[in-house]
């Protein structure tokens, strides 16, 4: 997709701007810190992350929201850290370790599991997730204490390629489909290890056709002039 620069009053912008949302954010809040900062009226973006998550956040002003639908159904790669031995209620670091015990597993073993994991696979969403069940948020019940029952959808997992191995922590790089919860793939191969896993960190390296590469810190926003905002997106 090509987005060419058009000329026009900055009260019409209409275009998109790939963040890089800081840890302890949620995509919400990169959203209201342009909506407040520069005056804009009309943003979205184009595929959630989680609060405990950095990376590409593709946001979405004005025009350009009409694209929200085809823009996050485009693949997602990730750059993830996984620890063994471990496993959360969340299926991450911020969860409460619910079991946990020695690792025995030898490199070459986690690969060959991992391995088993990529082309088209059944995913159950985790219950820490925006996911709506029912019409209700299934973060909402899990916070209560209750399980509700989900039903496993299908996604594709494209690559998953191991980075390094200093255990009990795995890195890797994963390329999905929508939909895709990379917390849940840590903890079902950690099941698959028998030893347990949760995500430890997690970075959102590419959406589509929109990379980490020349994005915009979070953190510039804050101190962004309108003018630089403006010339920041790309326009539609």
């Amino acid at each position: 997709m090509s987005y060419g620069a058009i000329r026009g009053g900055v009260d019409q912008v209409s275009g998109i701007l790939v963040v890089d949302k800081a840890k302890g954010m949620t995509s919400h809040d990169v959203i209201d810190v342009i909506r407040k900062r520069f005056g804009v009226k009309k943003a979205g973006h184009a595929g959630t992350l989680d609060p405990n998550a950095t990376g590409v956040l593709v946001v979405l002003i004005g025009k350009a929201t009409k694209l929200s639908q085809k823009l996050t159904g485009e693949d997602k790669k990730y750059r993830a850290v996984m620890k063994l031995g471990e496993r959360t209620d969340s299926g991450d670091s911020t969860g409460k370790i619910i079991s946990g015990g020695e690792v025995f597993c030898f490199p070459d073993q986690i690969k060959k599991v991992m391995q088993g994991f990529v082309g088209e696979i059944e995913q159950i969403p985790p219950m820490f997730s925006a996911k709506k069940v029912g019409g209700k948020r299934l973060y909402k019940a899990a916070r209560r204490g209750e399980v509700v029952e989900r039903a496993p959808i299908k996604i594709t997992i494209k690559s998953l390629e191991v980075i390094s191995l200093n255990m009990p922590e795995v890195e890797f790089d994963v390329l999905c489909t929508k939909g895709t919860y990379i917390r849940q793939l840590a903890d079902d191969i950690g099941e698959k290890l028998g030893c347990g896993a949760h995500l430890s960190e997690l970075r959102r390296i590419s959406s589509g056709e929109f990379n980490v590469d020349g994005s915009v810190p979070a953190a510039e926003l804050e101190k962004m002039s309108k003018e630089s905002f403006y010339e920041s997106v790309a326009r539609i």
